[in-house]
């Protein structure tokens, strides 16, 4: 895995988001470049559909309330809606699980002022759903939580 690099990050807010609200329903599209090695971070109260392209190695990731307690609640596809056939699935979830650290710290960078006003947050438990057609990559894992991904910048 490639260390993480903030200068690499964009952020971008949409639907009335800022730096300080909402929290409950705030959503993150985090996208890269292959060429460039910028990562992407769209943050409103929508996913943004327009910043996914056909390759689909976008991560969504939400602020949701589940049982009474805040999360972050996130999603990748493996395979399914034309990607990640067969083996394809194997090493995208393998890309996935790897470089998801690398994810997590862009969204926590990219938000840092949101998280640095509501000291909460970084404790919020953060569950990413690998969505795939194949049992055996069709998994929720739990990632920590946003204080995982500080130390490398901060």
């Amino acid at each position: 895995m490639r260390p993480f690099d903030s200068s690499k990050v964009n952020v971008e807010y949409r639907d009335h988001t800022n730096q300080y609200k909402p929290v409950l329903g705030r959503k993150y599209t985090m996208t890269h470049s292959d060429d460039t090695a910028e990562l992407f971070v769209t943050i409103g109260r929508k996913y943004a559909m327009d910043k996914i392209i056909p390759m689909r190695d976008e991560v969504l990731l939400e602020f949701r309330e589940k049982d009474g307690k805040l999360q972050l609640f996130g999603t990748v596809l493996v395979d399914g809606e034309g990607v990640g056939v067969g083996r394809n699935a194997e090493k995208r979830n393998n890309i996935f699980l790897r470089e998801m650290p690398i994810a997590l710290q862009a969204i926590r960078y990219a938000d840092r002022t949101l998280f640095e006003c509501h000291k909460e947050l970084d404790h919020v438990p953060i569950y990413i759903w690998f969505k795939s057609d194949y049992p055996e990559y069709n998994q929720l894992y739990d990632f920590g939580t946003m204080k995982d991904y500080t130390k490398t910048w901060k």
